[in-house]
């Protein structure tokens, strides 16, 4: 069995796809569960309506770094969210330089109040970073990010930077863009990174990974980025999706047992 870590499933459907159709095809594909991660406050209660159904799904609450025009939220009203049932983090949050220009300190603010509040809950971050990593490692430092542990989500950096978050006790996952042709110093992360650090995702509605590359991603997908991390590492799909999983209800632990 596998499990999605991070989705958007409140982007995918019913846009793209009726939820239940999604979930049946996640269930084929032995995906057993998704975490569907916040990126606004004004989606946030909609996201959560969507998902109360189904047992097979968490949520976290935060706002996407690079959002603007959004509900700011300081590190109090983000604990008391986090208190929501199915809430089992926070983020995703963290630092997106790539389309900013200018001063970017409410940024790294938006971060901090982020940090705050998943210490105060006990609850792991889920940390995005594009075109920001000393800022990203600087403050997950400063702030003691450390203590509520967390994850870097679709990581798309180096080996040093990988190594710099594991040590303050987050864990390292991996979307479709790792079996992009061109990702070639991304496949060596994955071959490096232990084994008890490793999660793989979807990002869905975003980057489907080869073979289904250029179509709308969903959560069964993430058997595809699970069967090629695991060949890089020369091992069997059998064993990598155990790990993952494993990883998945360790760092996430506020999410109910398998079913």
């Amino acid at each position: 069995m596998l499990v999605d870590s991070h989705c958007h499933l409140d982007m995918l459907c019913p846009e793209h796809r009726p939820i239940d159709d999604v979930l049946a095809e996640a269930a084929q594909l032995d995906i057993e569960h998704m975490l569907c991660v916040s990126v606004s406050l004004e989606r946030f209660g909609p996201m959560l309506e969507l998902i109360a159904p189904y047992a097979q799904i968490s949520a976290s609450v935060g706002i996407h770094p690079d959002g603007t025009d959004v509900k700011e939220a300081d590190a109090d009203e983000l604990a008391a969210l986090a208190q929501t049932d199915k809430v089992v983090a926070i983020g995703e949050t963290g630092l997106d330089y790539f389309r900013v220009e200018g001063d970017v300190e409410w940024q790294r603010e938006r971060f901090r109040q982020h940090i705050r509040a998943a210490k105060a809950v006990g609850k792991p971050l889920i940390v995005h970073t594009r075109a920001a990593r000393d800022d990203t490692l600087r403050i997950l430092r400063e702030e003691g990010a450390a203590e509520a542990g967390g994850v870097l989500h679709c990581f798309t950096e180096d080996w040093e930077m990988a190594r710099a978050a594991m040590e303050m006790n987050f864990y390292i996952s991996f979307s479709g863009i790792v079996t992009f042709k061109n990702a070639v110093e991304l496949k060596e992360v994955a071959r490096q990174v232990p084994a008890e650090r490793l999660l793989v995702e979807t990002d869905s509605p975003y980057l489907a990974p080869v073979p289904k590359r250029g179509r709308t991603n969903q959560p069964a997908w993430v058997r595809y980025v699970a069967e090629y991390v695991a060949g890089l590492r020369g091992e069997s799909l059998e064993q990598l999706a155990g790990t993952t999983t494993e990883n998945f209800y360790r760092l996430f632990s506020a999410v109910p047992g398998r079913r």
